[in-house]
C-alpha cells in the first residue's frame, strides 16, 4: 500500500466561496475538490466576513481559518501550517500576504488564481463610461500595474480565459511559463440528463450577482432598452431576473405588468435556467468567462449575449444561441430564438460541442496537476528564470512589510490607548 500524500495546501481567499452566487465561487470549489481528490490536506483561510450564502467547507474535510490583515499573527499561523502549496485567490491577497508567505515558507509553491483580469474589466468599464471603445491607454491602469506585478511574483498564475492569456503574453509581455490556462473544470460525465424540450419551457431568464458591476449594468440595459423592445414583439413573455444580494435599486425595477420580474437569489440556478427558453446576458464590459453562460450550455438553454460575454468561451459561429453587440440585433436574436422551435433546437444542440472543446474538467485537471508537480520538482530553476519576479518580490515585499508593520504598530497603540482610557474611567467612577 502506498503512503498517503502529505501535501498541505493553503488557499488564501479574497472571499468565502459562494458557488451558488458567483462563477468565481464555483471555480474555487472545483480547485478545492481537485486538491482533495489527490489526498492533499486543504486549509482555506480568509480575512473576509462570513456570508449567508457561503459553502460549509468543513463538510468536505477542509480546515477553515479566519486571518487578520496587517497582523503578525498570520506569520505564526502559516509557519505552523507549513504549506507546500499556497494559492492566492485574486491578486489582492498576494499583495497582502505574499511577503509573509515568502518570509515564513520560502519553499512553498505560490499559485495565483486571477479569477478574471481585474485590470481588463476596469479598462473596459472606463471606456464604457466614456461611451467609446477601449484603447491601449486604458489597459495601463493602476489595476494592471498591481495585478501583473503579482503574476510575476507568483510561480504560476491560473488564467481563466484564453483571450486574457493572449493579452498577458502579447500586450504586457508576461512569459508563457508563468501562465496556465485554467477555465471552468466541468464534470461532463455527470451532467443533467433530463433536459427540457422547447415546448416544456417558457419565458426568458437573466442571472448574475448584483454586486458585480457588469451584471448590474446588464440589468439596467435590459430594463431601459432591450426588454421593452422584446416584450413589444412577445407580449406574453416574461423576463425573470435572478442574482445574489439584490439592492433596493434593483428590486425597485420589479414590474409584473411589463413582465420584468426581479426575483433575487436563486438557491439552485440550474432549476431556473432549465425552465427558461432563452437566457439573456447583455454584458457591455467585464472580463473572464461567464458561469451563467456555461450553466446555460450544460442545461441546453440557448443564450443571447455580447462579444464580451462570449469571449474566451466560443466564437460567434459556434455559439449556442446568438452573439450581438448592436441593440436591434440583440433583440431580433432573442425574439427569433424564443419563437422559432427549429432555430432553438439547433442552438441547443451546439452546447455540448462547446463544453467538450473548452471545459472538460478531466483534461484540464490532469494538465494542471502535471504542471504543479513539474514546478514542485524543480522550483529553484523555475524561479531563476523569472528575474523580474525576483526583483518585484524584493522591492514589493520590503515596502509592504514596512507598511504592514506600521499599521500593526498603530493598531496596537490605539488599542493600548483605548484600554488606558477605559481604566481611567473605572478609577474616576
Amino acid at each position: 500500500m502506498s503512503e498517503p500524500d502529505s501535501t498541505q495546501v493553503l488557499i488564501i481567499g479574497y472571499v468565502w466561496p459562494e458557488p451558488n452566487s458567483s462563477a468565481a465561487g464555483s471555480h474555487m470549489m472545483s480547485l478545492i475538490r481537485l486538491f482533495l481528490a489527490q489526498g492533499w490536506r486543504v486549509c482555506f483561510a480568509s480575512p473576509a466576513q462570513q456570508t449567508e450564502h457561503m459553502v460549509d467547507l468543513t463538510e468536505l474535510g477542509v480546515e477553515v481559518q479566519a486571518i487578520p490583515l496587517n497582523d503578525s499573527a498570520f506569520d505564526h499561523f502559516v509557519s505552523e501550517l507549513a504549506p507546500d502549496i499556497v494559492l492566492f485567490d485574486r491578486f489582492m491577497m498576494e499583495e497582502q500576504f505574499g511577503w509573509r508567505v515568502s518570509q515564513q515558507c520560502p519553499d512553498a509553491l505560490k499559485l495565483l488564481d486571477t479569477e478574471d483580469l481585474h485590470s481588463l474589466r476596469h479598462a473596459r468599464h472606463t471606456a464604457h463610461k466614456a461611451h467609446r471603445e477601449m484603447n491601449s491607454a486604458d489597459l495601463t491602469n493602476d489595476y494592471a500595474l498591481r495585478e501583473i506585478a503579482s503574476i510575476y511574483r507568483c510561480d504560476l498564475s491560473l488564467i481563466i480565459s484564453d483571450f486574457e492569456q493572449t493579452l498577458l503574453k502579447e500586450h504586457y509581455g508576461v512569459p508563457e511559463q508563468l501562465l496556465f490556462h485554467c477555465p471552468f473544470m466541468l464534470d461532463l460525465e455527470n451532467q443533467p440528463q433530463a433536459k427540457r424540450e422547447y415546448e416544456q419551457r417558457s419565458h426568458f431568464v437573466s442571472i448574475g450577482n448584483f454586486r458585480h458591476a457588469p451584471n448590474w449594468d446588464a440589468v439596467l440595459w435590459l430594463k431601459q432598452s432591450l426588454w421593452p423592445k422584446i416584450r413589444k414583439q412577445l407580449p406574453e413573455a416574461e423576463l425573470h431576473i435572478y442574482g445574489a444580494y439584490p439592492p433596493p435599486k434593483a428590486t425597485a425595477l420589479h414590474d409584473p405588468q411589463k413582465g420584468f420580474l426581479v426575483k433575487g437569489w436563486a438557491p439552485d440556478a440550474d432549476v431556473v435556467i432549465v425552465q427558461s427558453r432563452v437566457l439573456l446576458a447583455p454584458l457591455r464590459f467585464g472580463a473572464g468567462i461567464k458561469g451563467k453562460l456555461a450553466d446555460a450550455m450544460r442545461l441546453g438553454t440557448p443564450s443571447v449575449t455580447t462579444s464580451v460575454g462570449a469571449e474566451g468561451m466560443a466564437s460567434q459561429e459556434h455559439w449556442p444561441g446568438a452573439v450581438a453587440d448592436n441593440e436591434d440585433s440583440f433583440v431580433a436574436s432573442a425574439v427569433q430564438l424564443y419563437s422559432n422551435a427549429q432555430d432553438w433546437q439547433l442552438a441547443s444542440e451546439k452546447s455540448l460541442d462547446v463544453l467538450y472543446a473548452k471545459f472538460d474538467g478531466k483534461l484540464i485537471a490532469a494538465r494542471l496537476l502535471n504542471q504543479i508537480e513539474t514546478l514542485r520538482h524543480d522550483l529553484a530553476k523555475h524561479r531563476l528564470s523569472n528575474f523580474t519576479g525576483a526583483m518585484l518580490r524584493h522591492h514589493h515585499h520590503r515596502s509592504t512589510q514596512f507598511m504592514a508593520q506600521w499599521i500593526e504598530s498603530k493598531n496596537r497603540l490605539k488599542a493600548l490607548a483605548e484600554n488606558d482610557s477605559e481604566e481611567v474611567g473605572r478609577i474616576d467612577g
